[in-house]
């Protein structure tokens, strides 16, 4: 197969990266339908929360995480899919406070349609990232199917004390957000031929950095509840913190971090699918203040791929937290908002 009749990947897929997520609406309905299992006390962190990932004590000092993440590709070049896919898988662990240990691929493509080239690439870019997260991929598991798709079941360990979860956040915590928003527009724009070198060089950079700083914040103790900013847009995750912990999230819009151009593109209409069905699915507990556009809207909904650490912590511990972003290469960390007593909604100024 010659370089002019491969297809390009995102041509092959009706989705990419965590814009395929199902919509959280048709996923809390589906989950109503699961059937409860019997109690485990070495459970600590299950369904119940929609947390990042699941965790089980195994001794007094020691917890096992275990997460699984895979998507359809959200760019063209198969070495970037892999990275930014393995760095999105391996970012649960990050959330939950915890430090990866290993990895097992998670790999579908159409063998007869894509080169077998390029679908090496693909594995060789999601085994780059974890060799730079100081881990190996140990096995995995692969099928013929009609659209690519790549991603890692990902393993990691916490003390138990230390355990981050989405719903632990207190009235008064402050929240932080770690990379900037934008990922789903600028995925959105190389689909249409319209993102510049800039706008693609700044995509893969926050795509592929993984999140560090979550096991150093796991350790802090005013660092109180933690999750990553993923397929439900910033809004829905972090309305997850908020019903969590049955408090009111407050968002200042002027104080986000967002990638370089997503805020022009998103007022041209350069928006995903996902966006509408984020909001379809949560808006009810949404307040925008009325002098949002209706793009700001498709920005704080837009799916983010291997977004930012999403931190509430102690006023206290502020300053810590940004040190421990800014060491790590998190330039753009922000305090973004805080969490307040009230009805479990998010707030948007």
């Amino acid at each position: 197969m010659s370089n002019d009749t491969v297809p390009r990947l995102t041509s092959l897929s009706h989705g990419g990266g965590c814009g395929c997520k199902i919509a959280p609406g048709v996923l809390s309905e589906l989950l109503a339908r699961f059937v409860p299992q019997r109690s485990d006390p070495n459970l600590l962190v299950g369904t119940e929360t929609s947390d990042d990932a699941a965790v089980y004590r195994l001794n007094d000092e020691q917890a096992l995480i275990a997460t699984t993440d895979f998507f359809m590709p959200i760019v063209d070049n198969p070495f970037d899919f892999g990275r930014i896919a393995a760095t999105n898988a391996l970012s649960d662990i990050y959330a939950m406070g915890g430090k990866p240990i290993l990895a097992l691929a998670i790999v579908g493509m159409p063998i007869n349609v894509l080169p077998h080239d390029v679908i090496a690439e693909i594995l060789r870019g999601g085994e780059s990232v974890c060799q730079d997260a100081g881990i190996m991929v140990a096995g995995g598991h692969s099928i013929d199917s009609v659209e690519p798709i790549y991603g890692l079941a990902a393993m990691g360990l916490v003390h138990p004390e230390r355990i981050k979860r989405n719903a632990d956040a207190r009235p008064g915590d402050v929240l932080i957000l770690g990379k900037p928003l934008g990922v789903g527009v600028l995925s959105a724009a190389l689909k249409k031929n319209c993102l510049d070198e800039a706008g693609y060089a700044a995509m893969i950079a926050a795509t592929t950095r993984l999140n560090r700083p979550g096991t150093e914040l796991g350790a802090l103790a005013g660092v109180h509840a933690m999750t990553d900013v993923t397929g439900f847009g910033l809004l829905g995750h972090t309305l997850e913190m908020a019903r969590g912990a049955g408090l009111t999230a407050r968002l200042r819009l002027s104080d986000l971090p967002w990638m370089p151009g997503v805020r022009a593109l998103a007022a041209e209409g350069v928006v995903t699918g996902a966006s509408g069905r984020n909001w379809a699915s949560y808006g009810a507990d949404i307040r925008l203040a009325p002098t949002l556009a209706e793009s700001d809207r498709a920005l704080l909904t837009d799916p983010q791929t291997s977004g930012g650490l999403l931190v509430a912590c102690a006023p206290d511990t502020v300053d810590q937290v940004l040190a421990v972003f800014r060491a790590a290469g998190f330039a753009e960390a922000a305090v973004i908002g805080e969490m307040a007593a009230g009805d479990p909604v998010v707030d948007v100024a």
